[in-house]
């Protein structure tokens, strides 16, 4: 084989392997408090992540019952790396950066501090899927805090 052949080879082989390691959330999910770890009080809340996925970015919609209340929220990624603010309820205003790790997405949140002056605080998600692609599990860490970890029911 030509070298110029061979490298084309080995660079269409390397994209397709790398396209591959890109899981797709789309579809909607409905937490499983019994699977999940480290929950408190949202074990009781009824929550389901609906989630659009493009090459691009990562959009949620968030829906939750709590005590008879219901709240929704929208949560979008960036895919390609760049920064995009975002907001969760009792979290205040977070910046979040984005990145593919082995088909995980691992996104780093960095938000103020609840206390002025205080240091900014960082928390970094990881979304993974099981093999069937049926379970959704989000593991987030805050510092040296046990894994806050949630687990989704494709719907």
């Amino acid at each position: 084989m030509k070298p110029k052949v061979l490298i084309l080879v080995l660079c269409f082989a390397t994209a397709v392997a790398v396209a591959q390691k890109r899981s797709d959330f789309s579809g909607a999910w409905e937490l499983n408090p019994a699977k999940s770890k480290n929950v408190g009080m949202m074990a009781q809340m009824k929550m389901t992540q609906t989630i659009q996925q493009t090459d691009s970015s990562l959009e949620i919609t968030i829906h939750t019952t709590f005590q008879g209340r219901d709240d929704d929220n929208q949560t979008r990624f960036d895919l390609t790396g760049k920064p995009v603010s975002n907001q969760l309820p009792m979290a205040g205003p977070s910046e979040t950066v984005s990145k593919w790790d082995k088909g995980n997405l691992v996104t780093t949140w960095t938000s103020e501090s609840a206390v002025a002056g205080g240091p900014k605080v960082v928390r970094t998600e990881t979304r993974s899927l099981s093999p069937d692609r049926k379970t959704m599990t989000v593991e987030s860490v805050r510092g040296s805090n046990p894994a806050v970890v949630m687990v989704f029911d494709k719907k």
